[in-house]
């Protein structure tokens, strides 16, 4: 059985849905012990159905903390989410480098390490934990600038916290850099949540895209990785279907 638990991105499968209490319920039923990036008004639906919000976004993606003039406004937005995190039991908040704008990459790291090591105490006060997600640059996010592992892994080693890590996104790192398995060995003292989605297209887990799935999982499993899986992928059919699809092939012994 997984040591991690598994959830599902509220923005990729719910979307349309007639009746979102019975689909956070019917998600439950299949496995799934969270939800992710989910509207506030269905916050207390999450809870009832039994899952937890495993991640909410804590500040803007696109300006972000590699700009000081984005560290006042950041800094407020993460510690007033931080409350609301504690307030409903949300373990993670997303955190963003932002979009280069010009910035190189040294002064970007440089501002992004500093902005963190202000908020890391707050986080660690309030038992929340700031993940750094990884985007790719190359199709979905142009020019935001933690778009490689190496960069991210040098931010949060700089910051030292326990409550500041990665948020690996499998999909956007096979886009810029490959190497998955071996990146996550490398990394996995750093990596505090995961997503994924098929590539190309961010679709489902299938035999139709290029990521080998269940020996990622494996890997994650082998290394005793704990945090949440997160399906964060567009389905193409059903999406309650392909949510339990995937549950499946993650489900790794």
């Amino acid at each position: 059985m997984s040591h991690f638990k598994q959830s599902f991105a509220w923005w990729s499968f719910g979307q349309g849905v007639s009746d979102p209490r019975q689909f956070l319920q019917a998600a439950k039923a299949i496995g799934y012990q969270g939800v992710e990036l989910l509207p506030f008004e269905l916050w207390e639906a999450a809870r009832q159905a039994g899952l937890i919000i495993a991640s909410e976004n804590g500040a803007s993606l696109t300006h972000g903390m590699n700009h000081r003039e984005h560290h006042r406004q950041i800094e407020d937005d993460v510690r007033k989410k931080l409350e609301l995190a504690v307030q409903y039991g949300i373990p993670n908040l997303i955190v963003f480098s932002g979009n280069r704008m010009g910035i190189s990459d040294e002064s970007g790291l440089e501002n992004t390490i500093e902005c963190l090591r202000r908020l890391a105490p707050a986080a660690e006060a309030h038992g929340v934990t700031l993940v750094l997600e990884l985007l790719n640059s190359k199709v979905d996010h142009p020019d935001y600038q933690c778009d490689h592992t190496a960069w991210a892994l040098a931010a949060v080693k700089a910051v030292n916290s326990p409550r500041v890590q990665i948020l690996y996104d499998i999909y956007h790192m096979q886009i810029m850099e490959g190497d998955i398995i071996r990146t996550i060995q490398q990394a996995i003292g750093y990596i505090g949540h995961v997503h994924t989605a098929g590539n190309p297209g961010r679709r489902d887990l299938d035999q139709e895209q290029e990521i080998n799935y269940p020996a990622i999982m494996r890997t994650l499993n082998n290394l005793g990785y704990t945090g949440f899986v997160g399906q964060e992928f567009i389905p193409k059919g059903d999406p309650l279907k392909a949510l339990q699809d995937a549950y499946h092939l993650c489900n790794v012994d």
